[in-house]
């Protein structure tokens, strides 16, 4: 139920259209165990074979949404997700102390949008991540629910 609220969430947050989830595979990874591993969460896999489909799974359908695992003993393939993750955690609750949750709330907020409309990434070609965004629907506008343009904070929001 919460993978399933949290992507009805995340489609109704993202200004473009979601086309695949990737989850790990229900195979355990090398010297690593975390609570997607066994998948049951996110989909009915052969192993747990159910009469009824899986929720998650018909909210992705309901959304034609790719549902993809990865590779077993592939950990890897989360790497992008981890060390963003880090990166988070570096700049926010491993420097910082909060007397809150609304004052993490905030320098999160403030420093997402920093990282998206400010950081260069080498890896986007030396735009930010809102400039490579836009990049995108300028080539595949039909992957874009609004125009990310409009997306941009300041006078035109």
């Amino acid at each position: 139920m919460a993978a399933a609220a949290f992507l009805r969430n995340l489609i109704a947050a993202v200004p473009y259209r979601l086309h695949i989830v990737l989850t790990p595979s229900h195979g355990l990874h090398a010297n690593r165990c975390r609570a997607t591993d066994n998948g049951i969460q996110l989909t009915n896999h052969e192993r747990h074979v159910h009469a009824f489909e899986h929720i998650f799974d018909r909210v992705r359908r309901e959304h034609q949404i790719d549902h993809r695992l990865t590779k077993i003993k592939h950990p890897w393939t989360n790497g992008q997700v981890e060390r963003m993750n880090r990166t988070i955690k570096e700049a926010t609750v491993k420097r910082f102390h909060y007397d809150n949750n609304e004052q993490l709330r905030n320098h999160l907020a403030n420093f997402i949008s920093a990282y998206n409309f400010g950081r260069r990434l080498m890896t986007l070609k030396g735009l930010t991540p809102y400039e490579f965004i836009c990049k995108q629907w300028t080539i595949e506008p039909e992957r874009f629910i609004p125009n990310p343009i409009h997306q941009m904070p300041g006078l035109n929001t």
